[in-house]
């Protein structure tokens, strides 16, 4: 079994900015023994080990570098969430079992917490509720062991936050989700929150609103991305249908207050449309769409509006800017669409019109 103590020590003494002289005052030892640590001369007695890793806010595990076979770990995580699906109470009984066994594991701690949480949730049962929150707490100082991609802290503060909602906590719930809302990430659902259940409903509008416009930003890049996809299988049918609800969405949020940047996504995908028509042999369909998309393409550009703001329900102070990838004027994007669709004929056309 290899550790990597020595490393480990000088590695986390050196992510706090603390020397060799100030690790050995916080630990009352002598700036010698902390240079044989990580020299890998000799190793500090357990008490010391137990005080560092508290010290540099990680688990004895960690500091000591050892890693559990993940075979072990992994099959009995398997099996928790196979008990979950079927609602088996045995689930909670697993858990236990391996958070004695692995009191120091990420993934451990992080099914536990995940399952008390579900299962709190789902029987409104506060005991397991409050469990969840506390395995969560573990979780967070566990981070470092953590290998999942979308697992961070900010996910974990969300499930924190949830389970706070229902035990009746909203304030701390929405306190969290405010602190840890990067890029609007919980404003959906910290604007229903609010609406839902404080009197502070005005308060909800803003966050509701940069919810609205992130779930249509990241739906329409899906949807472009998956017409794509489509054009590359030649499945035309579910190209032409997904493309149409598409422009449904946009049809629904756009209002009569000028143009904005949904007029510019719309021209893009009645450009899209056209060339999946003209796939399916509906040549005179494709014909009035290409000309609809460039009439719309042009007026946009005539007075072009990145903002969002004027948008039906979106009521925010900020300018809520939706960028897309293909270019800055719709008829420069339209045009880009065409050529990664490689269709010479449409771009021929696109140029003579623009």
């Amino acid at each position: 079994m290899k550790l990597n103590l020595a490393e480990n020590i000088k590695s986390f003494r050196k992510e706090r900015k603390m020397t060799q002289e100030k690790l050995a005052e916080a630990l009352g030892v002598t700036v010698g023994a902390v240079y044989k640590w990580e020299s890998g001369l000799s190793t500090p007695e357990l008490s010391l080990i137990v005080e560092m890793a508290d010290l540099f806010d990680t688990s004895v595990d960690v500091l000591l570098g050892y890693k559990m076979k993940n075979n072990r770990v992994d099959h009995i995580i398997k099996n928790i969430n196979k008990l979950c699906m079927s609602f088996d109470n045995e689930a909670i009984t697993e858990v236990d079992k391996a958070l004695v066994k692995y009191p120091n594991s990420f993934e451990v701690l992080n099914i536990g917490a995940e399952t008390y949480g579900y299962y709190g949730i789902t029987r409104r049962d506060c005991a397991m509720m409050r469990k969840s929150l506390d395995l969560y707490d573990k979780v967070i100082l566990l981070l470092p062991q953590n290998k999942d991609p979308n697992i961070s802290e900010a996910t974990i503060r969300g499930h924190m936050a949830n389970i706070l909602f229902m035990l009746g906590e909203t304030d701390k719930g929405l306190e969290i989700l405010k602190k840890y809302n990067a890029s609007g990430m919980f404003s959906s659902v910290i604007g229903s929150y609010i609406a839902f259940f404080t009197d502070n409903k005005d308060e909800a509008v803003s966050y509701l609103s940069q919810g609205l416009a992130r779930a249509f930003s990241g739906m329409t890049t899906s949807i472009v991305g998956f017409i794509f996809y489509f054009c590359h299988k030649k499945e035309w049918k579910k190209a032409i249908d997904i493309n149409n609800y598409a422009i449904i969405l946009i049809k629904g949020l756009k209002s009569d207050e000028g143009f904005n940047s949904l007029d510019k996504i719309h021209s893009e995908l009645l450009a899209t449309l056209s060339y999946v028509q003209k796939k399916s042999g509906k040549k005179k369909e494709s014909e009035q769409t290409f000309k609809e998309a460039i009439e719309m393409a042009k007026r946009f550009d005539s007075n072009p509006e990145y903002s969002m703001n004027s948008a039906r329900f979106i009521e925010n102070d900020e300018d809520i800017i939706v960028y897309d990838v293909f270019g800055v004027t719709a008829t420069e994007s339209i045009l880009k669409i065409f050529t990664k669709l490689d269709d010479d004929d449409l771009i021929i056309k696109c140029k003579e019109l623009i």
